[in-house]
């Protein structure tokens, strides 16, 4: 990937801002992390520029991390905003401007002095850092009476931020963000914990005037769930063990069992290590159900070795002849167990990648336990187990024995009855087939149940032809609205850069279950009526969710893609079955990310006027890029960073079409001609 962007490099603009890059993460991914950096006192371009060249230079540098984005923000610059009617009026041009301020900063070498005792490097002042040392620059003499044309003269000067359209929110505090992405297939829970042990560092690198902050945590809920299953699986151990001595009345019984279990996990563990498993929701959910498996084995080995006890033989003969007999059946039953789970082992797609580890570490327990059932399990009952008349037992042994005859009782009279009606059991039999048939069929159906996770993640679309200055405001009052719900612990909103100027991203954290009384998506609701006051955009909202599925972020839960060949019917169509889609009453908050609706003004060149007049083309392009493009001309080297100066005309000669009137265009005979 890397060698094409370098092939492709020499066809790209030189005056490109930043060479291509590439990542690796999950388009569809969302952030596991996300930091704000607000500050009282330093200027929002001073803490970009910390985020920038330390903060995220440092995070890249932890292990898992795949991206750290850096949003709100924009390094810190020197803008130059020139008034057109001035430079008309001195007859200086846009690329007179532009020509000055790149020569302006220079980072050559220039040698050094030597004699036969000293040496000095030599320096001079060939960068210029501040906005005030560039207005005093000479940029053009006038033609007029040649008197020269200084900077400030014609438009004014700025320390201020290489792009002015991006827009960055934390809890309603103009932030910059930091947004941490994992690369694929790294432990979520080991790269927060790495990120998170980082921080004490991070904050001593940085000004002390700056606080960062964690706004999001995506493996809250990760860990409590794993917490959960956790706890379920000593539950399971705990119950087994209970069911075990209930029946078996007997201390010493139950402790043969008792060990089997664990000891049949912790050799699960070894295989799952050799493998590269992790204790992760699946895993531990497969544990948990194998508690039930592997005690099966344990347990028909010991009844076994119990009825030669029971007629007389000794602990260590009884439990040779036990498991010698008992061992083809315990083979059976490990095999049929395992076979159930062939068919999980053998899906393919999500679902098989997802539930192949359950499959694999359950199919691994039951057969640790039966190797642990034939050779740990009749050495235990050899050492432990007494000859029955040995034994002695207590008045609830003796009160659970003739409840146990009863239950016996009961079973051998019912099983009488059921063989004395076989042809009603059939039937009752087929009737309960087709009844689970149907029950399937009735039964909802979905791939993955919503979680609750506490986090929410939005996308802002507004009008295609809003301006920035419109869309910083609506992003405004929708923090502003969702910081006064009182189930919203923290909300990150941002828009601009990289993204659309009528799209922005939004970052909700709900608080704990035990703070608030609704879930997720019934805030989603609430929320989603206080944001409908907002004219001129809409805020899609969704439940972030711990498995992300599809190949890119998208502004709903699910999303349908339409593919053409010919770019005209595919704007013909895609308008169409939005409409189609949003008339169905089971889909809401349909959209669309075509963007095709969005304002332009077209400069129409006269060819044949242009070349009487000397005005190619490109020299057309160059000046609109001078006037509107936010250009970089210039740059400024530090020694942590790079900074650039930028160029272009005054906000108040941007607003409308009719401001390109002001804008003259320099000949090659050197007249200046409007556009």
């Amino acid at each position: 990937v890397q060698a094409a962007i370098n092939a492709a490099r020499s066809q790209l603009p030189s005056y490109l801002p930043g060479n291509p890059w590439y990542r690796k993460v999950n388009p569809a991914e969302a952030p596991i992390l996300i930091m704000s950096m607000t500050s009282d006192s330093v200027t929002l371009p001073d803490i970009y520029d910390q985020a920038n060249s330390i903060l995220s230079q440092k995070l890249a540098q932890v292990s898992g991390v795949g991206q750290v984005y850096v949003g709100g923000g924009a390094n810190p610059a020197v803008r130059a905003e020139l008034d057109p009617n001035l430079l008309n009026h001195t007859g200086v041009g846009l690329d007179a401007v532009r020509t000055a301020l790149a020569a302006a900063n220079a980072n050559r070498p220039k040698g050094e002095l030597a004699n036969g005792v000293n040496a000095w490097t030599i320096h001079n002042n060939d960068q210029i850092l501040h906005a005030d040392d560039y207005r005093p620059l000479i940029v053009a003499y006038n033609k007029s009476n040649g008197a020269p044309v200084r900077l400030g003269d014609v438009g004014r000067v700025e320390d201020s931020v290489e792009d002015a359209h991006i827009y960055g929110l934390s809890n309603g505090k103009r932030a910059v963000i930091l947004v941490i992405f994992r690369q694929p297939g790294a432990n979520i829970i080991q790269t927060v914990d790495n990120v998170l042990n980082l921080l004490p560092q991070l904050q001593a690198s940085i000004s002390p005037a700056i606080k960062l902050a964690v706004v999001s945590d995506r493996t809250t809920t990760v860990r409590a769930s794993l917490h959960d299953i956790e706890i379920t699986l000593l539950i399971s151990v705990a119950l087994v063990i209970l069911v075990v001595f209930v029946f078996l009345r007997t201390v010493r019984a139950t402790i043969i069992p008792s060990i089997a279990v664990p000891l049949s996990l912790i050799g699960t563990f070894g295989v799952m290590y050799l493998l590269g498993y992790t204790l992760d929701n699946l895993s531990l959910m497969a544990l948990a159900i194998s508690t039930g498996f592997v005690v099966d084995d344990a347990i028909v080995v010991l009844e076994n070795i119990t009825r030669y006890l029971e007629q007389g033989m000794r602990p260590a003969e009884a439990a040779f002849r036990g498991a010698r007999e008992i061992g083809f059946t315990v083979l059976s039953m490990s095999t049929s167990l395992v076979a159930v789970f062939i068919p999980i082992l053998l899906m393919g797609g999500i679902v098989g990648r997802l539930f192949r580890e359950f499959a694999v570490t359950l199919s691994i327990a039951i057969a640790v336990s039966l190797a642990v059932s034939l050779t740990t399990t009749p050495t235990m009952c050899a050492q432990l187990l007494k000859p029955l008349n040995q034994e002695k037992h207590g008045w609830a042994y003796n009160v659970s024995e003739k409840m146990f005859d009863g239950i016996l009782r009961f079973y051998r009279t019912s099983l009488g009855w059921v063989l004395r009606h076989q042809f009603g059991v059939l039937l009752i039999t087929i009737a309960t087939a087709c009844l689970s048939v149907y029950l399937f069929q009735e039964a909802p159906k979905g791939f993955f149940p919503q979680q609750d996770t506490g986090r929410i993640g939005g996308a802002v679309q507004a009008a295609q032809d809003i301006s920035f200055d419109a869309m910083s405001r609506k992003m405004r009052r929708y923090v502003d609205i969702g910081m006064s719900d009182p189930n919203v612990s923290n909300m990150i909103g941002f828009c601009g850069g990289t993204t659309a100027m009528n799209q922005g991203r939004m970052f909700i954290t709900l608080k704990p279950l035990g703070e608030r009384k609704l879930s997720a998506d019934q805030v989603i609701g609430e929320l989603s009526k206080k944001f409908a006051e907002v004219p001129g955009a809409t805020l899609y909202m969704q439940t972030q969710q711990d498995l992300q599925i599809g190949g890119r972020l998208s502004q709903a839960q699910y999303q349908y893609t339409l593919q053409g060949e010919d770019l005209n019917e595919l704007n013909t169509w895609a308008p169409l079955l939005l409409q189609k889609m949003r008339a169905l009453h089971e889909l809401q908050q349909v959209n669309t990310d075509q963007q095709d609706k969005g304002l332009a003004a077209n400069v129409i060149i006269d060819r044949d006027t242009a070349s009487r007049l000397g005005v190619a083309a490109a020299d057309i392009d160059s000046v609109l890029y001078d006037a509107f493009g936010q250009r970089q001309v210039s740059t400024i080297y530090e020694p942590l960073n790079q900074y650039h100066v930028v160029m272009e005309v005054a906000p108040e000669f941007q607003q409308t079409p009719e401001t390109l009137q002001s804008v003259y265009v320099h000949s090659s005979n050197g007249n200046m001609v409007p556009l």
